[in-house]
């Protein structure tokens, strides 16, 4: 299964740990100013922790998904908006096999390199001598303060028509553009994850060279240096990544259960953990979560063991990975609706974290890539039929 042995996970953990209380000391900073403050940002960038998807040619980690999950994960138990932040980056290095040696090598070569970004809605890019003028604004864009490249999908427009394949389907391009020419609307005001900074990104009629702007269109051969599993499975692996962070802040919400057992609530008596609905509904949450993790988990690596063999997945395989995905994301947000149920005011304090974990739990469930929705198209695929998310394809 893994890239990276036992031990060297085990090194990346103690990392985690280590950046614990820095974690922690900037963490209401994030929520109030929208964004991942820079110095708990550059210290995940010299952690290695934006490149653990990076293949070792271009300076990375290059690890399995479950690997990276686990990391990953053990972030979010600590810090959701942390965890986001690191996870969009590394979801966006796995599109780096798209880009020639060249490109990859100017943008995910270099350590100081921290990639955000968003593909909706797609903008607006016109041919012009050596590459495109490219302008409109997408939204979401977690990260984007302390990203030094962005990400993103444009259409190709000759003036004012919009370009089509042979499908009628508009041809598009997968961009990446240096963040000192885009510009930041400050527009992240949400119920939860607040300190990912997903604000919106505006480009006006910048210049992209070709090789930055590239055909988006199935991934066929990756350049040499991302010539690695990760680039045959990179949307698996890419939005796998939004459910590890949901498995992480469902586990810090069990854990703070736990750890609150002896509160004896107003008007009662008994301590929380003498409770038999608080025991019940404990074990449930334990049990929901630890079965969702371990679906997910058997599920991507299972993709992982197949592309590292076969160099891809078939149409079955993409269902499962979506549905494992999706599962956990959902029982994330049942797990802390069963540890809210639990802790009574105690739950909407905000000196208590079990309204945060509330907050972004069932903000992740509201994403695209991994929303109740998208079981639509793994049932479609169950039924023989062809699927009607477009990211089946790639």
């Amino acid at each position: 299964m893994a890239t990276i042995n036992a031990i060297d996970i085990d090194e990346l953990l103690e990392r985690v740990s280590e950046l614990e209380p820095l974690i922690r000391s900037h963490s209401d900073e994030a929520e109030r100013q929208r964004r991942l403050p820079a110095p708990v940002a550059e210290a995940m960038r010299d952690a290695g922790f934006f490149r653990m998807f990076r293949p070792h040619s271009r300076g990375g980690l290059e690890l399995d998904p479950v690997s990276e999950y686990r990391v990953a994960e053990a972030i979010a138990r600590i810090d959701s908006a942390v965890a986001w932040n690191v996870q969009i980056c590394n979801a966006s290095e796995t599109f780096g096999g798209w880009f020639s040696d060249e490109a990859s090598a100017q943008v995910f070569g270099q350590d100081e390199t921290i990639v955000a970004g968003a593909f909706n809605p797609h903008r607006k890019a016109v041919p012009v001598d050596g590459g495109y003028r490219v302008s409109g604004q997408t939204t979401f864009n977690s990260g984007c303060h302390n990203a030094t490249w962005l990400i993103g999908l444009a259409d190709i427009y000759d003036g004012e028509t919009l370009r089509v394949n042979d499908q009628g389907q508009p041809t598009t391009l997968l961009t990446l553009v240096p963040a000192s020419e885009v510009q930041i609307v400050e527009n992240w005001n949400t119920l939860g994850m607040c300190g990912t900074g997903s604000h919106d990104v505006r480009v006006e009629n910048v210049f992209v060279p070709e090789m930055m702007a590239v055909p988006f269109v199935p991934l066929e051969q990756p350049n040499n240096a991302y010539d690695v599993p990760v680039s045959r499975m990179p949307i698996w692996a890419a939005i796998g990544c939004h459910s590890a962070v949901s498995l992480g802040i469902a586990q810090a919400a069990v854990d703070e259960l736990v750890a609150l057992g002896r509160k004896v609530p107003a008007y009662t008596e008994n301590t929380l953990r003498d409770r038999q609905i608080v025991q019940t509904r404990l074990a449930q949450a334990e049990g929901k979560l630890s079965a969702a993790r371990a679906f997910f988990h058997s599920a991507l690596d299972e993709a992982w063991n197949t592309v590292s063999e076969t160099g891809e997945l078939n149409m079955a395989q993409k269902a499962r990975c979506q549905l494992a995905i999706t599962h956990a994301v959902i029982s994330a947000g049942e797990v802390v609706n069963l540890v809210h149920s639990c802790v009574g005011a105690t739950g909407i304090r905000n000196e208590a974290r079990f309204q945060k974990h509330f907050r972004d739990a069932h903000v992740i469930t509201q994403h695209a890539f991994v929303c109740e929705s998208r079981l639509e198209a793994v049932g479609q695929v169950m039924f023989g039929l062809a699927p009607s998310w477009p990211f089946f394809n790639f």
